[in-house]
């Protein structure tokens, strides 16, 4: 089993720039595994975790309701941002400038194959990210994603998750609000949750600002204790796929 992912931080990236990007890595792993089987062969199957900032934009994901998007695609335009219908479960999210954003394109089969058990260590590296700023961050039964005030008029999310898996091969990922204009949420119904508010780091620890690469580090801390992973960088200026894997 290969446990190495690829780090690749991508920097501020049109979103569907990205997605096609995720789409690519993920083809390029699923065709390995099928030849692998078919051929009988015995070739590692990479791995990749995509760290990235969007322009704003909002994402719906495949059974999300379009009537949780509030605003018309004139609107949309005049609060620059953008919109997609996309491939991964949940509801509408939205993603902008001063969120961290994780895309982990993994071959479960190196891992462990359980969705269930993949999307709750996924909150678990929030969960115990957050726990390093002294907040105490949950789960929210029956809503993925990561929860403070979980049971009380106050509950709010700080991070969303959706995901997509083919023969065990995921995509799609995380959004942790870090300094995250919140006024961007008023335009949807977020993840479909009606009543429900959203918050960010920031907002939390009454700071103005958080740095982004400080928070990615302590992810990422976690995220290799829980995945047990090895990571290694790669600075990609380019979103075009080398054919390395082929």
């Amino acid at each position: 089993m290969n446990k190495k992912v690829e780090l690749q931080n991508l920097g501020v990236r049109n979103y569907k720039e990205t997605w096609d990007y995720q789409e690519l890595l993920f083809k390029r792993i699923l065709d390995l595994k099928i030849k692998n089987r078919r051929e009988k062969l015995n070739v590692e199957t990479p791995n990749f975790l995509l760290m990235v900032e969007h322009p704003h934009v909002y994402t719906l994901g495949k059974n999300g309701d379009i009537e949780n998007l509030l605003i018309s695609k004139e609107e949309l335009a005049k609060i620059n941002a953008t919109y997609y219908k996309i491939n991964r479960g949940g509801d509408i999210t939205y993603h902008g400038p001063g969120q961290l954003i994780g895309y982990p394109i993994l071959d479960l089969d190196n891992f462990f194959t359980d969705i269930h058990k993949y999307l709750r260590f996924l909150e678990e590296v929030i969960i115990l990210t957050l726990a390093e700023y002294d907040l105490k961050a949950e789960r929210s039964e029956g809503e993925t994603g990561v929860w403070l005030d979980v049971g009380t008029p106050f509950a709010r999310k700080i991070c969303a998750m959706g995901v997509r898996a083919s023969r065990w091969v995921t995509m799609h990922g995380f959004a942790l609000n870090v300094n995250t204009n919140l006024g961007y949420f008023d335009h949807i119904i977020p993840c479909g949750i009606k009543g429900k508010a959203v918050t960010s780091l920031n907002v939390e620890l009454n700071r103005k600002e958080v740095p982004l690469a400080e928070v990615q580090e302590k992810v990422l801390k976690h995220f290799n204790h829980l995945f047990e992973a090895e990571f290694f960088k790669s600075e990609t200026k380019s979103l075009k796929f080398t054919n390395k894997f082929k």
